[in-house]
């Protein structure tokens, strides 16, 4: 990475707050979003378990000029981060390189299959627990069959349904809160044809309706859900509707295996990250194992030059060369007669005539 430019939020100059102050100073008017943070709510911070895990994945991933471009407009016109490449390149890290240096908190990751549906990423609602759970308080009181349906009391209560909800990453990312939180879409080239339209409204409005709640608006107002985070770390939700005031940064990753439709399309920044070179693989290097100026380049020099010219042949992820340099430095594999082995236990190609 060259100096820093001056427009820059992410991989900026200045401290963490200058950034935050940045951020909310240059915030497009057409994104403008107007969710009432709930006092009693607060997101998990820059400590604990979850906060060390990105803060440890995002901290060592090393950016060209490219990606902080491209990450920055993202950012300025609260835009949606598609972010394509071949399986390895670290595309996933990028979220949480975002999030360890905004100090934006834990990253929620949303793993994407074929089967995944919009409802998935905004809420679990658990029916068949909340049915049961009913059942079983019933025969404790003595009655032999299950309660009726009722349009009233406590048992279509916010008390009573609220257990069994809970919001999922996308749903959390949208609660209101002073500062956005990161959000990680997985490989959502994967996903059902439908997703990435279903998206759509949601990232335009960045609200979302939970019907379940909606239905018993009139009653109960408000009612605290569980979230990503933490099912007992409870968020107020009105009448409903979840609605956001600062837009999540959300980073979703695509190996390619399909297109997607043109709306889609044109609401994201797109960003193309290219298998890194010699050169970066030597930052990568001596930035994820923490190398120090004692470790010479001498000691693992070769296992970038092999892992380059092997994947010449077959595609190879960034992740393979630093098992190769830890196992190399502890001194694993080190006879004269293991080094064919060596390449072929962890340097096997992911496609190509050895995948």
């Amino acid at each position: 990475m060259d100096t820093a430019k001056d427009w820059w939020i992410y991989r900026g100059a200045g401290t963490v707050a200058e950034k935050h102050a940045r951020l909310d100073e240059n915030r497009p008017p057409w994104r403008e979003f107007k969710g009432a943070p709930d006092p009693e709510y607060t997101p998990p911070g820059t400590a604990g378990p979850a906060w060390d895990d990105t803060y440890e994945r995002g901290d060592g991933y090393v950016p060209d000029d490219k990606e902080i471009d491209a990450v920055n407009t993202a950012l300025y016109l609260r835009r949606p981060l598609l972010v394509t490449g071949k399986p390895g390149v670290g595309k996933s890290t990028l979220a949480h390189s975002i999030a360890a240096d905004l100090e934006l908190g834990p990253v929620l990751h949303w793993p994407v299959t074929s089967r995944s549906s919009l409802r998935d990423g905004l809420y679990q609602y658990d029916a068949i627990g909340r049915l049961h759970d009913a059942n079983l308080r019933h025969l404790k009181a003595g009655r032999g069959a299950p309660p009726r349906r009722r349009t009233g009391g406590r048992s279509s209560s916010g008390s009573a349904i609220a257990p069994y909800l809970r919001l999922g990453p996308l749903g959390t990312a949208l609660l209101p809160q002073e500062r956005p939180r990161v959000l990680l879409v997985d490989e959502i080239d994967k996903s059902d044809i439908d997703l990435p339209g279903d998206l759509l409204t949601v990232f335009e409005e960045g609200s979302f309706e939970i019907p379940e709640l909606a239905r018993i608006a009139a009653r109960q107002p408000l009612i605290k859900v569980g979230t990503q985070d933490d099912p007992e770390l409870r968020a107020g939700i009105d009448r409903g509707r979840v609605q956001c005031s600062a837009f999540p940064v959300v980073v979703l990753t695509s190996n390619g295996e399909r297109d997607f439709p043109p709306p889609f399309l044109r609401r994201c920044i797109r960003l193309h990250v290219e298998p890194p070179r010699e050169e970066k693989l030597k930052q990568i290097v001596r930035q994820r194992l923490k190398l120090d100026a004692s470790t010479r380049e001498d000691r693992y020099q070769d296992l970038i030059t092999d892992f380059v010219e092997r994947r010449t042949e077959g595609d190879l992820a960034t992740d393979q060369l630093l098992n190769a340099v830890q196992l190399r430095l502890k001194g694993a594999w080190s006879g004269a007669d293991e080094r064919a082995d060596f390449l072929d236990a962890v340097l096997q190609r992911l496609t190509g005539p050895s995948a």
